[in-house]
């Protein structure tokens, strides 16, 4: 029997290096359809805890030099590689979804659900962007715990960055990396502690 073409493209999934991400990025439309395909996570009770920013153009530079400002305010003494670092972060890839996570306050559905559905379209949106032929990397880093990078992007309170997905066409092909084997992680439980 022939595998199911969803699965084979599952196992196909690779991370693109975001430094490896260049033009040309997803057109508004295509973006659009990769959107909503990625909304179509596991969500209790329907409560859609996220929202996407769309990082691209100019707005790509101008997060860069927030960045280094604030890189530079958390750490007087950061090497000035690490500062040019933090200012390139988003200058690769033509295009960065953040993902936000917006849990809403709910007796019956827990903050960690909602933060784990954000998580979840991180990782449909990698799959919706590798279907039309892009690369795409999710990444969070120091930014994505900042305060003040939270403010500087328009974060409400209780808002948090579930992910950075650098979106773009590959310069390189990506070889494959060894990956866990399931069945050394599979256990049964028998119902004994």
């Amino acid at each position: 029997m022939s595998e199911p073409a969803a699965l084979l493209a599952l196992d196909a999934r690779r991370s693109v290096p975001s430094r490896q991400l260049g033009e040309p990025g997803p057109d508004a439309a295509t973006l659009l359809r990769m959107l909503q395909s990625a909304v179509r996570v596991p969500d209790h009770g329907k409560r859609v805890p996220f929202r996407f920013l769309k990082i691209s153009g100019d707005a790509r530079q101008t997060l860069g030099a927030f960045l280094a400002e604030r890189a530079l305010q958390r750490d007087p003494d950061i090497s000035a590689a690490q500062l040019d670092k933090d200012r390139q972060r988003f200058a690769h890839a033509p295009l960065v979804i953040t993902v936000v996570a917006s849990p809403k306050p709910d007796a019956k559905v827990p903050e960690q659900e909602q933060l784990m559905t954000a998580g979840c379209v991180c990782f449909a949106l990698l799959q919706a962007a590798q279907a039309f032929g892009f690369g795409a990397q999710w990444l969070t880093a120091w930014m994505a715990f900042d305060p003040a990078v939270h403010a500087h992007l328009g974060l409400a309170d209780g808002e948090q960055i579930a992910g950075f997905i650098h979106i773009g066409t590959p310069k390189t092909a990506v070889p494959e990396r060894e990956r866990p084997d399931a069945a050394a992680l599979l256990q049964d439980w028998t119902g004994v502690a």
